[in-house]
């Protein structure tokens, strides 16, 4: 089901994106802005694990340097049937992990110093779990194809505005639509991308679940999170927020309107859906 929902919402961003380009130039236009964002995605494709860990600040550590840590990724890397990722450590007192990587063979995890002081080792299995299952379900390629989709429709739409403002408009376009297209094109392309990233965190938390027979641990480790990143959240900057998508939960603060807009659906919701499968 989850797989049925992320693909009808890339279908529809998809369908902005050539939308918003015909109204730039026809035909034409639409196939154009289609070919630079599958230019786009290839580089994201190819190097958003390397940018993702430099912005998270996250350095390797070899199993000498963490034999614990090795051990559980790698008895979760064998639960999930999958190759043992490499292991990075990002040093912050804010509880988090996140999982990157083109594919399976490709794959890293990343953990806190923080997430290892407050977790025991049967919910760090669990957090894990749901790591790996973000790699199993081959995530990244989506949230990669999904964000240079909308990244290609806010660009786009700015363009259409400057060109109405300085009257390089076609004669064909209409007004009405030119109007629409850039101030709700934007909007609902975001709409669609933290749609598709709640989707993505639900059938991790599922993948996780299942392959280590333990759902129970993973909510005790989500409330925990919660608690600790609300006490320790990661420093709001624009390179943190760029890469927040990717942690297990949300590195910052947020409550009210602002949940809205997030990139992870409630924890709560998480959690109960976690102790129903318990």
């Amino acid at each position: 089901m989850n797989f049925i929902k992320t693909t009808l919402l890339l279908s529809l961003l998809t369908g902005i994106l050539v939308v918003v380009g015909g109204l730039i130039g026809g035909l034409s236009g639409a196939i154009l802005f289609l070919i630079i964002a599958g230019v786009m995605n290839f580089f994201a494709y190819w190097f958003s694990d390397k940018m993702a860990l430099k912005m998270a600040g996250a350095h390797e550590v070899s199993e000498a340097q963490e034999p614990q840590l090795h051990a559980i990724v790698r008895e979760v890397a064998q639960l999930s049937g999958m190759p043992m990722p490499r292991v990075f450590v990002i040093e912050t007192e804010s509880p988090n992990a996140f999982a990157t990587g083109r594919n399976p063979q490709h794959a890293v995890v990343a953990v806190t110093t923080g997430i290892r002081r407050i977790l025991t080792d049967r919910e760090l299995r669990g957090v894990l779990g749901h790591e790996m299952g973000h790699v199993k379900n081959r995530d990244i390629l989506t949230s990669s194809i999904v964000a240079t989709i909308a990244g290609a429709v806010s660009l786009i739409a700015q363009v259409l505005m400057w060109s109405s403002l300085f009257g390089r408009r076609d004669e064909n376009q209409n007004p009405l639509l030119v109007l629409v297209a850039i101030i709700v094109a934007p909007i609902a392309a975001s709409m669609i991308q933290l749609g598709i990233s709640r989707q993505r965190e639900y059938a991790a938390d599922k993948t996780g679940a299942e392959v280590t027979h333990d759902p129970l641990a993973l909510a005790s480790a989500l409330e925990k999170l919660e608690k600790g990143v609300a006490m320790r959240p990661m420093q709001d900057t624009p390179v943190q927020e760029a890469v927040s998508a990717l942690y297990i939960v949300k590195p910052f603060k947020g409550q009210g309107v602002s949940n809205l807009f997030s990139t992870h659906p409630p924890l709560e919701d998480r959690i109960r859906r976690l102790k129903n499968m318990g």
